[in-house]
C-alpha cells in the first residue's frame, strides 16, 4: 500500500501539465486504486489528488482487500488483469463485503460480454485503457456524485 502526500512536488514532465489544471472537487472522495502497473497507479494517484480526493494505491488485489479491512472508501478503481487475484474476483469480493462502495473497472480488454459481467456484479462504470485524463475525471464525478467546476 502506498499513501502519498498531497504536498508532493509538482511533476517536472511537461507532458503532465494537464494534471495541474484539474480543479479541486467540492465533494472529495476517498479512493482506493488497484493496479499492478506502477506508472498507471502513479498517474491515477496524481490526477485524483489534484482533484482534491484522498487516495490510497495498491499493487495487488490482496493488498486492496487488506486495506479495506481497516479503512472505508467511497470508490474503488481497479484494473482487471493483475497477477494473483484479478479485478473481476476483487469486484465480487468487495461488493459482497462492502456493498456501498462504488467501483470503476479499468480494462484494456473491453469486450462487451466482459463489460456486462462487470456491471452485473456491481461495477458502476468502466474505462477502457488507454483513457484520457478528462475521461477518468468524468467517470469519477459520475460515480461519486462530485462535480468538477468548469
Amino acid at each position: 500500500m502506498r499513501e502519498t502526500s498531497s504536498r508532493e512536488a509538482e511533476p517536472a514532465d511537461a507532458g503532465q501539465a494537464g494534471i495541474r489544471a484539474i480543479p479541486a472537487h467540492p465533494m472529495a472522495a476517498k479512493i482506493l486504486i488497484v493496479d499492478d502497473e506502477p506508472s498507471v497507479r502513479d498517474l491515477l494517484d496524481k490526477v485524483l489528488r489534484r482533484g482534491g480526493h484522498e487516495v490510497v494505491a495498491c499493487a495487488t488485489a490482496d493488498e486492496a482487500l487488506a486495506t479495506l479491512q481497516s479503512s472505508r472508501f467511497d470508490l474503488l478503481l481497479t484494473d482487471v488483469v493483475m497477477p494473483g487475484m484479478d479485478g473481476f474476483d476483487l469486484l465480487r469480493r468487495v461488493k459482497s463485503a462492502h456493498p456501498a462502495i462504488k467501483v470503476i473497472v479499468l480494462t484494456g480488454y473491453a469486450r462487451s460480454q466482459r463489460i456486462s459481467d462487470f456491471l452485473l456484479y456491481g461495477a458502476d462504470d468502466f474505462l477502457a485503457k488507454p483513457f484520457q485524463v478528462h475521461e477518468l475525471v468524468a467517470a469519477v464525478d459520475r460515480v461519486t456524485g462530485a462535480s468538477t467546476p468548469a
